[in-house]
């Protein structure tokens, strides 16, 4: 007789062990770190912002701040990085199917560091709704629902070039 027994808390993840998990790259790879993961639970990871991030030479020229959509892009990222530790989801592609609630209370701008926090709210079959909530420091910066879909990377198809 066998139980499913929840998986071991990962206590850190760096930018080689999450570009394996999820297929985002510069300049779109929006989570440098994962600080503590429960697979297929929740995560915790943050994403250093500078001055060199390309959306601050147009959001704003005179006052750069993060876009508010790609603060909830950086948490659904999160949110596949958590999903696709559990073995049943590897080689799995996480997508958006809808974003809820969402509130933008802080501006992050460069030098801020957004540490950020996402846990599965319900999960059935391949669809998922999650929290998440994004922060500067003890400011939250933005905060609401995702809900997501994971889709099978091999039954998709590829744009060839």
């Amino acid at each position: 007789m066998t139980t499913e027994t929840a998986m071991e808390p990962i206590h850190g993840l760096d930018i080689c062990e999450i570009k394996e998990l999820i297929p985002h790259r510069y300049p779109f790879l929006l989570v440098d770190r994962v600080t503590y993961a429960e697979p297929g639970v929740k995560a915790i990871g943050y994403k250093n912002l500078t001055a060199n991030e390309q959306f601050f030479e147009g959001h704003f020229p005179f006052k750069p701040i993060m876009p508010g959509v790609l603060m909830v892009e950086a948490l659904a990222q999160l949110a596949c990085i958590a999903i696709l530790l559990k073995p049943e989801y590897k080689d799995s592609l996480g997508v958006f199917t809808g974003i809820d609630g969402f509130k933008f209370r802080a501006m992050v701008e460069p030098g801020d560091r957004l540490d950020m926090e996402v846990e599965l709210l319900k999960m059935k079959g391949p669809l998922g709704k999650l929290k998440g909530i994004a922060k500067v420091g003890d400011k939250i910066a933005c905060q609401g629902e995702i809900s997501f879909s994971i889709l099978d990377k091999s039954k998709l198809k590829t744009i060839k070039a």
